[in-house]
């Protein structure tokens, strides 16, 4: 969740004392994306929340918001920041330029803020849609939902995902790409590939870049994002997309989320009416319009 700067006189939180980190693990993605592991020391979360950020050796002053990558789970949380203007710039280029091993500048953060997202799991199949950096979110709702998968959580009723992103740039997929091959390669090895069925949609390129990927078709990975799904180029045929949902779940409830722009919004609401079936036995599809 990228958002406005808040120069601000103290915390955004309203009087809320916010917590300073010194600890933390910095990966910087070769996309110009900075991942940002924080130890949690008592930071509770849920999936679908953000928080706001501060670097005093940049700005005592500004507060950014960054959606949480990471899920409930694990014992740390993440966000990833992308080059978007001048602090997120002066950040990338303090990590950067740490030697290896030394120990990083202190951040603020406060939060978490948001409603939890958990509508998704009450959903025996969801269909999830991220547009571009609406993908964010997601990433700790797939996360989440793979740690309950695996130690059975009996709160949990997802049996089957269908994620989609849209995005208009190939270097946007690199960071997300690498959690969707950690999912992958576990899935297979627990002989549950079928529990995540994915689809990205790159809907900005140019010609050397359609003639490279024609060259590279054969290749077993795609040459794009390094997943064995091939990338689509394009915008869904969403009318095609919901009658397979339907054919693949003839009696399921089907939640469909976005993290995406209102128009996007719209065509799903009118496709989950009409690939809702009449009779209360067979397929339905409910829209949430999440907003981060």
């Amino acid at each position: 969740m990228p958002g406005k700067t808040r120069r601000l006189g103290k915390s955004p939180g309203a009087g809320k004392k916010s917590s300073i980190f010194g600890q933390f693990l910095i990966v910087m993605r070769p996309s110009k994306v900075l991942e940002l592991q924080l130890v949690k020391n008592g930071f509770k979360m849920d999936v679908g929340q953000y928080v706001f950020l501060n670097c005093p050796a940049i700005s005592q002053l500004e507060w950014h918001p960054f959606t949480m990558t990471s899920a409930p789970e694990e014992d740390f949380f993440s966000v990833h920041i992308r080059s978007a203007g001048d602090w997120t710039d002066k950040l990338m280029d303090i990590m950067e330029k740490l030697p290896e091993g030394a120990q990083g500048p202190k951040m603020g953060v406060d939060g978490p803020f948001g409603t939890a997202s958990e509508d998704v799991f009450d959903y025996e199949v969801s269909m999830l849609v991220g547009a571009g950096i609406g993908v964010t979110p997601f990433a700790s709702i797939l996360k989440s939902i793979w740690y309950k998968f695996k130690d059975n959580d009996p709160k949990l009723r997802t049996r089957k995902i269908y994620f989609y992103w849209l995005c208009r740039e190939t270097h946007a997929f690199e960071w997300f790409a690498d959690l969707l091959k950690a999912q992958e390669k576990e899935m297979e090895e627990r002989g549950m590939g079928d529990f995540l069925t994915y689809k990205l949609f790159l809907t900005g390129w140019d010609q050397s870049h359609v003639n490279y990927v024609k060259v590279n078709v054969d290749q077993e990975m795609d040459v794009v994002t390094g997943l064995k799904q091939k990338t689509h180029y394009g915008r869904p045929n969403w009318d095609k997309e919901f009658e397979q949902v339907r054919k693949e779940n003839p009696t399921s409830v089907v939640g469909t989320f976005l993290c995406g722009p209102e128009a996007l919004a719209k065509v799903l609401a009118k496709k989950c009416g009409k690939y809702s079936d009449v009779d209360p036995r067979k397929t339905k599809f409910y829209f949430n319009k999440e907003n981060f």
